[in-house]
């Protein structure tokens, strides 16, 4: 039996990356577009300076998924990088190329913000003006991205007071009143900590509320079921994922799957 040749080589990069679907989704997607030669791996760090081993180890690498706790970090390692990513200041898309010196070229995108915009614009309410935005790592500055472009106002939720943000203990019944959208952006809820859920007061949901969450292994988090029982809509980030992930391969090869979603 003749073994494969992989000559195009795609991963994902973060810590943790157990809850990571990436991987079986390019190969599905590699096997129903019968593509043999590309593969797609993980690259679970334990700092973002061992991405030099990464790239110096895999001279195949096309490119690059960033994920949490490294899409603000990877930048200093970036050759170039793109507008919107630049006034997001976060990365989660690295394309790999070469110069004609073959010195590796790598240019840094955001396609989460694309992402969370295709999933929740249908869904918004003409009363859906404000969001809660749980977070304030790199995940959320794509979100916030994102809602300025659907003149979302938004107010950042942080665990510890900062400028610009009020805290978990801040949050109460007046809040929920003006802000109809909440979005988690945390980890928190992941798998395999399926038992934690952001600390907010969910008896101030009502089904007027939109609830988001950016984690789509569960399907259904805790954050997202507490908000199901006071008849709230919900959403998780399948859809938000799917759509990043057809952008990023757009970006490492121009070629479009997006409209066959």
């Amino acid at each position: 039996m003749q073994r494969k040749v992989i000559t195009k080589l795609y991963g994902v990069i973060g810590n943790p990356l157990i809850h990571s679907y990436s991987p079986a989704f390019f190969q599905e997607k590699f096997k129903e577009k019968h593509i043999d030669s590309s593969y797609y791996v993980k690259f679970e760090l334990s700092r973002i300076e061992d991405i030099i081993n990464v790239l110096n180890q895999n001279s195949n690498l096309r490119g690059l998924n960033v994920t949490i706790p490294y899409k603000e970090t990877i930048i200093p390692y970036l050759t170039e990088i793109d507008d919107d990513a630049r006034n997001i200041g976060a990365v989660n898309v690295v394309k790999i190329d070469k110069d004609a010196e073959d010195k590796l070229i790598l240019k840094g995108y955001n396609s989460d913000w694309y992402g969370f915009k295709k999933s929740i614009e249908t869904k918004l309410k003409p009363w859906h003006k404000k969001a809660l935005v749980l977070g304030t790592g790199g995940a959320s500055k794509g979100i916030i991205y994102a809602l300025k472009q659907l003149n979302i106002e938004y107010q950042y939720v942080s665990r510890k007071p900062k400028e610009g943000c009020i805290t978990y203990d801040d949050l109460n019944e007046d809040y929920f009143k003006q802000y109809k959208i909440i979005i988690n952006t945390t980890p928190v809820g992941t798998f395999p900590n399926v038992k934690a859920c952001p600390e907010i007061p969910y008896e101030y949901i009502t089904k007027e509320h939109l609830v988001y969450d950016l984690i789509y292994n569960p399907i259904r988090s805790l954050f997202l079921h507490q908000a199901e029982l006071k008849e709230a809509t919900i959403c998780n980030g399948w859809e938000m994922f799917v759509y990043q992930a057809l952008r990023s391969y757009k970006i490492w090869e121009n070629i479009d799957w997006i409209h066959k979603f």
